[in-house]
């Protein structure tokens, strides 16, 4: 039985999220669809995370197992020829049979994407959330600094989210402005539902100085979900890569200062 592992790129605007689900398509039913196809049974994909319906992938990760002697690299190449344009397999490889997707990885890189201005866009209308004013870019960096390092996130998961373990690492999260573009990148251990969006809500809030910079470290502190920002958009959200290897992660968090 080999294990083969997947890198994953896609537009998740027209699904309801990576899992499959009973009553609309998924990106996990399309992979598992053209794995039918191509193998000819039913073979079960494992991701590295359950993003939402409309939020992106350019680094989504995902093993399946299958005893047939197709060369891993080669799985890339047969499955895009069925999946849809707005899934695409960048890479596979066989991999070692201790590997998953999910229980190995040991950090996820999200970027939220702002588009600062009056009108919106058309060309980035799918990857951004409008926002009409104008953003105090300097705050949010500010801002984005009492988010670092190990902390208690209850004050950024989704209501009603019974998960019982909230504390999470940030190891870095930087605000960066492109243009009418703001892109808010978080790096970290692992992350709550919604969590990412609800900083990037945070986040802009202090942007249009409705939250002073000081004030995201008090919410944190009291760890009450109604004082932080809104959950922003799914459609802003993309999943830019799943760590493994800790060389790799410590490159690019050195490369980002």
């Amino acid at each position: 039985m080999k294990r083969i592992a997947l890198k994953i790129e896609y537009d998740g605007t027209s699904y309801a999220g990576w899992q499959r689900q009973v009553n609309a398509m998924t990106i996990q039913q399309r992979i598992e669809d053209a794995l039918k196809d191509t193998l000819g049974l039913e073979t079960p994909v494992i991701g590295a995370g359950r993003t939402d319906a409309g939020v992106h992938a350019r680094g989504q990760v995902a093993h399946f197992d299958t005893g047939l002697d197709i060369p891993g690299d080669r799985y890339a190449f047969i499955l895009n020829q069925k999946l849809p344009p707005d899934i695409r397999i960048r890479e596979s490889r066989e991999c070692a049979s201790s590997f998953h997707a999910r229980k190995s990885a040991i950090g996820k890189h999200y970027r939220y994407t702002l588009f600062v201005s009056r009108q919106d866009t058309a060309i980035f209308r799918n990857f951004s959330c409008h926002i009409p004013v104008k953003l105090d870019l300097e705050k949010m960096k500010e801002a984005a600094t009492f988010l670092e390092g190990e902390h208690d996130f209850s004050a950024f998961r989704a209501a009603g989210s019974n998960i019982v373990g909230t504390v999470r690492t940030i190891y870095d999260l930087t605000v960066t402005g492109e243009g009418d573009l703001i892109h808010i990148d978080v790096t970290g251990n692992g992350f709550l539902y919604n969590m990412v969006r609800i900083i990037a809500g945070t986040l802009t809030e202090v942007g249009k100085g409705k939250l002073e910079p000081e004030t995201v470290r008090e919410i944190l502190e009291i760890k009450d979900r109604t004082l932080a920002g809104m959950t922003m958009p799914a459609k802003g959200l993309i999943m830019e890569e799943v760590f493994y290897d800790r060389d790799r992660l410590e490159q690019y968090l050195n490369n980002k200062e």
